[in-house]
């Protein structure tokens, strides 16, 4: 496979993942799947992350990391209680 080509599948990869991160955090139907107001909120989480509150970009990306990580736990458990039998 030539070095563009699959470049251009992982990025494709990539957009695909975060794409299911927006669906998973339920961000599609809060909004009706209006893009106009998800491209707004993250503007809006990319301005928070630039300064300029009362919170330091670190604390909010260390709190919005262990709020995901919690999320992705949570996931897991319930995926392994409908696999048991």
């Amino acid at each position: 496979m030539r070095d563009w080509a699959k470049a251009r599948r992982e990025r494709t990869h990539h957009l695909i993942e975060l794409g299911g991160l927006v669906q998973k955090a339920g961000l599609v139907d809060l909004t009706d799947d209006d893009r106009a107001t998800l491209l707004g909120a993250f503007l809006d989480i990319a301005g928070q992350l630039q300064g300029g509150n009362d919170t330091t970009p670190d604390d909010l990306k260390t709190r919005w990391r262990r709020a995901g990580l919690n999320a992705f736990d949570r996931d897991r458990e319930q995926d392994n209680r409908r696999k048991r039998p």
